[in-house]
């Protein structure tokens, strides 16, 4: 049984930005070009099975694509507001850990223009039959796992996205960016400003093209990371997935064999993504890119040319209170506020008493602050009450507070 979707594929020859780095093309590859560049079929898969462990008690009874962002966005929403504003609309979502919360907010699709009669949103759930039964254990052996659904789905591309990073990209200059080079893959890279060793790090030539990949290296041999943005040649992903299938014990994560055999056997270049990125997948990223956003420095998520969408929620716009001190701060809708907010992120439905204090933290949906807290620091999860003082260390060493209000490590 496979998916019962039809094509409505990204129309690729309208857009022609600039590509970024590309290596030069034997004729099997300008073959390769002439063949794809009307109209090729893209499928996009959003990888949202993770269990999100980093973020700890964030993500015990959410999947991490679910959580909240900028007060009023989910995790998600990022990879699916890019996919719409690049047109491409066959988008499956690859499901495993707390299914449902990812569910609850996908709807059908309808925010993302994705409630389709042909085309649109499908969610895969967890296999539970005999082939390919039981969880994934790695995002390629996900795909893996999906390997024949893929084929008769016969796409002439395959875009894997992650769900846990915050960034701007149109995925059709990364199509041109693979078309023009005829690669096997190309990967999406960021030459990253912090620690590259929790990454997939690339060695890079003149021409773009991949000659060296290391994943999480203790030793980051460049500052250049794969932004878990991948394009693939189909046919590429599909006989490589088959291959590591007879000759490995399991395929784990892009970065265990996948990305690493195509480096090696096949043809890999990069597209340079410029401007802003982030791994939101820990605390200590959570919280830097939320204070990006109060400092100005962040992804505009309203950008009226390239919008962050979303389900929006029916709630009443926020009350601030006589005597409230805001300063630097994002309110989300349907939040009371008559205590002290500083440099911080608010979402719906957030409650802060007159004598409370909130500062550098972000608080997640409907929790409480009563008239004695302090929030310093610190990410509070959904539906907390707080009372007494939850501070961190500072942005670097953010405490995170849980539904029932304690401190985690």
């Amino acid at each position: 049984m496979s998916p019962q979707h039809q094509p409505a594929p990204a129309d690729t020859t309208e857009h022609h930005a600039a590509p970024g780095h590309a290596p030069g093309r034997t004729g099997r590859q300008m073959h390769q070009h002439a063949q794809f560049r009307h109209r090729p079929r893209i499928l996009a898969i959003v990888l949202a099975g993770g269990a999100g462990g980093r973020l700890g008690a964030l993500t015990d009874h959410r999947a991490k694509p679910a959580m909240p962002l900028g007060g009023s966005f989910r995790l998600i929403d990022v990879a699916l507001s890019n996919l719409h504003h690049s047109g491409i609309s066959d988008v499956w979502i690859m499901e495993q850990y707390q299914p449902k919360t990812i569910n609850d907010h996908l709807r059908n699709g309808r925010p993302w223009d994705l409630d389709r009669t042909r085309g649109g949103l499908l969610v895969l759930p967890p296999f539970s039959g005999n082939e390919g039964a039981g969880f994934a254990d790695g995002n390629a052996d996900g795909l893996l796992r999906q390997a024949s659904f893929i084929r008769d789905f016969a796409p002439d591309l395959v875009l894997v996205l992650s769900s846990d990073h915050l960034y701007r990209l149109d995925y059709r200059d990364v199509v041109e960016t693979h078309l023009g080079s005829g690669a096997d893959l190309t990967m999406v890279t960021v030459d990253f400003d912090g620690d590259a060793s929790a990454h997939g790090v690339a060695t890079v030539d003149d021409d773009g093209r991949v000659t060296g990949f290391a994943y999480k290296p203790d030793e980051p041999p460049t500052s250049l990371v794969a932004a878990e943005i991948f394009l693939y040649t189909t046919a590429a992903l599909l006989d490589t997935l088959e291959l590591l299938q007879d000759t490995e014990d399991g395929l784990g994560d892009y970065g265990h064999h996948l990305v690493p055999h195509l480096v090696e056997r096949g043809t890999v270049v990069e597209h340079r993504l410029e401007g802003y990125w982030r791994d939101l997948g820990t605390p200590v990223n959570y919280l830097r890119a939320h204070l990006d956003l109060v400092d100005g420095t962040g992804l505009d998520l309203a950008d009226p040319q390239w919008p962050i969408l979303t389900e929006p929620p029916q709630l009443a716009p926020a009350f601030v209170g006589d005597g409230a001190v805001i300063a630097d701060a994002l309110i989300a809708p349907g939040s009371t506020i008559r205590g002290t907010v500083r440099r911080s992120v608010i979402g719906s439905g957030v409650t802060i008493e007159a004598g409370a204090v909130v500062e550098d933290s972000v608080l997640l949906n409907r929790v409480r602050v009563t008239a004695d807290g302090l929030v310093r620091h610190a990410i509070v999860d959904s539906d907390a009450v707080v009372s007494g003082r939850r501070e961190g260390a500072g942005p670097g060493e953010p405490a995170v507070v849980d539904r029932d209000g304690r401190m985690g490590d």
